[in-house]
């Protein structure tokens, strides 16, 4: 296959420049720290539509000839892509077409109607969405806008690497959020031309990681398993173009697991006042996972922030799973003999350790509990890993039973 030159990616940035933002790179002095050099964030959050996706989606478009835009174009997606397309081709003046998943979060359905395009909605996976859209384009003669398997799509989000390198002319290394692998293809791609000498790392959810066992087995491999909350890298098999770029021009796919990905989330509402995805933050999550030497970090580094389009109700759990697995969320079963003072006693206990009380509640129904006891379930906020384990050692201590709640 044939890889894309500077050319191609140049005439993307010339004909995305009226139309897309130049998104801002800012500084994080946390995850500076961490990596002990420079770190900034590349806010493609702050995009049109939320996320990268219309890069590539206008590009594609754009180049299409006069006679296939006269019959529109249609896409498969459960979010960024499906809004990119629709922004891109309302702009462009072509009818678009959306096919979603049933299962499709209301917030991004709404988006991508309110973005021009005409939505249905269909089975329960993205690839039944594509099997209908696959039918949509053969009888209706519209064009299907993959949302990474083409090169006009990884010429247009290479135009993220352009801006890197002209926003931070010394960047020495690149983490980039990464699922088809049109971003990471694109973003390879143009740093391999101007600026060889940046490293590229591609960050993957655990939980659906397709790209390390592609790249030792030199050809797309489907994934073994697709259980993350990153739906917006959770792809099963990378695209042969991405692949071929991938292949020729970065070394290194890392994977981050669930846990590491929601501290990011959180790390990014709270530290950088930036609201991402989990997807969006996996590049973060990498920073924050990995020891530096590990990483083989040059700075100063540069972590893609690659979508913001979350639904607020999975945000408000995602902000809770992230302040457990960063040990400032502690939810335990406490049993206590039920007699009057007894559950004074047990928060004495807890407000001598500092810890802050969130939620009590009590339960006598329980099987396991004998004729004078209850269950207390508590929720309290501590401030970090070891403040935790000082709340459950005094707990433990004053002789109560207790269960710690995932």
């Amino acid at each position: 296959m044939e890889l894309l030159g500077l050319d191609r990616i140049e005439a993307a940035a010339a004909l995305l420049a009226p139309v897309i933002r130049r998104t801002p790179v800012v500084a994080s002095r946390m995850l500076s720290e961490r990596s002990e050099t420079e770190v900034w964030l590349k806010c493609e959050n702050l995009q049109r539509t939320g996320s990268f996706k219309p890069r590539g989606a206008y590009n594609r478009i754009a180049n299409l000839p006069a006679g296939d835009r006269a019959n529109g174009v249609v896409a498969a997606s459960a979010g960024n892509h499906a809004q990119g397309v629709a922004w891109a081709a309302t702009s462009l003046g072509i009818e678009s077409t959306v096919f979603m998943p049933v299962g499709a979060s209301l917030p991004k359905l709404a988006a991508t109607k309110a973005y021009g395009a005409r939505v249905q909605q269909v089975g329960e996976t993205v690839d039944d969405a594509l099997d209908a859209a696959l039918d949509f384009a053969d009888r209706t003669g519209a064009t299907l806008i993959h949302p990474f398997d083409h090169p006009d799509i990884v010429a247009g989000q290479a135009t993220v690497g352009l801006e890197i390198l002209d926003q931070l002319p010394d960047v020495g290394t690149v983490l980039v959020p990464t699922g088809g692998g049109g971003l990471l293809a694109g973003v390879a791609v143009a740093l391999h031309h101007l600026a060889p000498q940046v490293r590229v790392i591609g960050v993957q959810a655990a939980e659906a990681a397709a790209w390390p066992d592609s790249l030792a087995a030199g050809k797309p491999v489907r994934a073994a398993r697709m259980s993350t909350m990153a739906d917006g890298i959770a792809v099963g098999l990378p695209g042969a173009v991405p692949f071929a770029h991938v292949a020729e021009h970065v070394t290194t796919v890392l994977t981050v697991d669930e846990d590491a990905l929601s501290r990011a989330l959180l790390l990014c509402l709270e530290r950088a006042k930036l609201i991402v995805e989990p997807a969006g933050a996996a590049a973060v999550a990498a920073l924050m996972s990995y020891p530096p030497e590990e990483l083989g970090l040059r700075g100063p580094v540069c972590a893609i922030l690659s979508g913001g389009n979350i639904d607020p109700l999975l945000l408000t759990r995602l902000i809770g799973h992230g302040l457990s697995a960063a040990g400032r969320y502690l939810a335990v079963r406490v049993t206590i003999v039920d007699r009057p003072g007894g559950l004074s006693s047990l928060l004495g206990v807890v407000g001598k350790t500092g810890a802050s009380v969130v939620d009590v509640a009590h339960s006598r129904t329980g099987t396991w509990l004998a004729l004078n006891e209850v269950e207390v379930s508590l929720t309290l906020e501590t401030r970090g890993p070891n403040h935790r384990n000082d709340v459950l050692d005094a707990l433990t201590e004053s002789g109560y039973v207790v269960r710690v709640e995932d």
